[in-house]
């Protein structure tokens, strides 16, 4: 069975509680929102690598973005795929 509009919205809500003590605490270390979104896009696009073993046509699906720009990005992240 799927799971229920109810538990979407506690588990939404959850995850909205989550990131805004992230982004408090990121704005009490003086993080700025550079490098905040660079950290997080980073690590973003390797846990969607990963959760697809490092298949980079459908990790680039999961992203929503072309196969090329995620090379490119993998590249100025200087990350090597194995």
């Amino acid at each position: 069975m799927g799971e229920t509009r109810e538990g979407r919205v506690s588990a939404e809500g959850e995850m909205q509680s989550k990131l805004d003590e992230l982004i408090s605490e990121m704005i009490d270390r003086g993080i700025t929102l550079r490098e905040a979104m660079s950290e997080f896009e980073k690590r973003f696009i390797l846990k969607v690598l990963e959760r697809n073993g490092k298949r980079m046509i459908h990790a680039a699906k999961v992203l929503g973005i072309h196969r090329n720009t995620l090379r490119n990005k993998l590249k100025a992240l200087h990350f090597k795929k194995r």
